[in-house]
């Protein structure tokens, strides 16, 4: 720690009821503009807004039976999701599908109710380009190792990695690795933040660490710390909240995440809340969106701020979930 670091002041604390308030108020803002013009991303931002109540200790702050009824009512005849009723399925709204059942314990209703847990393995698993190893995010055939990421995620949860060519792509991930120990979207592209957290996310569900280059990858990462301790996610970028998860969750699962200073980097995202009406935003002063309110909880969780629910550094989604699927 730096010797000009100045304390935290005493009343600079996580205004955990406000932003379940906000959390809990999103769906009933269908007045509002921007209500439909983010419609594409419905389903994730119920898996942001879940996963963040989760952390904050309010499991059941959205309904249970309602939240499984909306995510089965974006399932598609082939097994995957859409972001919400009438939209085309995709492998991001399959994963939050997923991840969203998972947390509720509702894998039994896919069974039942939906179109059951192979046929969404199967609709992944058709994803993937069976010569590079990667993933498109669609039939349209847009690649990028977040869907490679998204893929692992959700299969290794629903316990059908099994169906897809694990080892072809891992040496995808393997070619995506840079001389600064990072990755980028694709071999030969720049090393960024959450380029490298699904990169190493994916390694670290295939038990491949070994592909990590920890050393230079811990020091690419700590070096996104900037003065007022946020991170960003390449150099000479600015702050933003988000990158708490991306950069803090790649460094605790290669064992580095003491190589940043916990202290600023909490007093940064303390002061991105919006405490009177909640939620977090990308740095101080902006306007909060649900995105960077769970980002901004994840990284506090990964720093072990008190009073949270401890994060999955792999999957985004409480330990205790995990631990409820694969076991201690």
């Amino acid at each position: 720690m730096t010797d000009d670091f100045q304390q935290l002041p005493e009343e600079l604390e996580l205004a955990t009821s406000a932003h379940v308030k906000y959390i809990q108020s999103l769906n009933t803002r269908q007045d509002e503009y921007d209500y439909w013009l983010t419609e594409h991303l419905r389903l994730n931002g119920v898996y942001w807004g879940l996963t963040a109540l989760h952390l904050l200790g309010v499991p059941e702050g959205l309904p249970r039976s309602e939240t499984i009824d909306f995510v089965l009512s974006c399932q598609h005849e082939d097994g995957g999701f859409g972001a919400a009723p009438g939209h085309d399925a995709h492998m991001l709204s399959t994963v939050s599908a997923v991840q969203i059942l998972a947390m509720v314990d509702a894998f039994d209703e896919l069974e039942t109710r939906g179109k059951g847990k192979v046929l969404v393995g199967k609709y992944i698993a058709n994803l993937q380009n069976r010569q590079t190893g990667t993933f498109a995010g669609d039939e349209w055939g847009e690649e990028d190792t977040r869907f490679l990421y998204g893929a692992f995620n959700a299969l290794s949860l629903l316990g059908l990695m099994d169906l897809i060519d694990v080892d072809k792509a891992v040496d995808y991930v393997a070619a995506c690795a840079n001389f600064d120990g990072g990755y980028g979207v694709s071999p030969g592209a720049e090393s960024h933040s959450g380029q490298i957290f699904t990169c190493v996310a994916s390694l670290t569900i295939a038990k491949r660490q070994d592909l990590i280059d920890k050393e230079r990858l811990g020091k690419w990462l700590s070096e996104r710390q900037l003065a007022n301790g946020g991170l960003n996610g390449r150099p000479e970028k600015k702050e933003d909240v988000c990158y708490s998860w991306w950069v803090l969750s790649s460094l605790e699962m290669i064992g580095k995440t003491h190589w940043i200073d916990r202290d600023r980097l909490i007093n940064f995202i303390l002061q991105c809340q919006d405490t009177e009406k909640g939620g977090i935003s990308d740095r101080p002063g902006d306007m909060v969106d649900v995105w960077h309110t769970l980002f901004g909880i994840t990284g506090l969780s990964l720093l072990d701020y008190p009073g949270l629910e401890l994060v999955d550094e792999v999957y985004c989604l409480p330990k205790s979930t995990i631990t409820r699927i694969f076991g201690p």
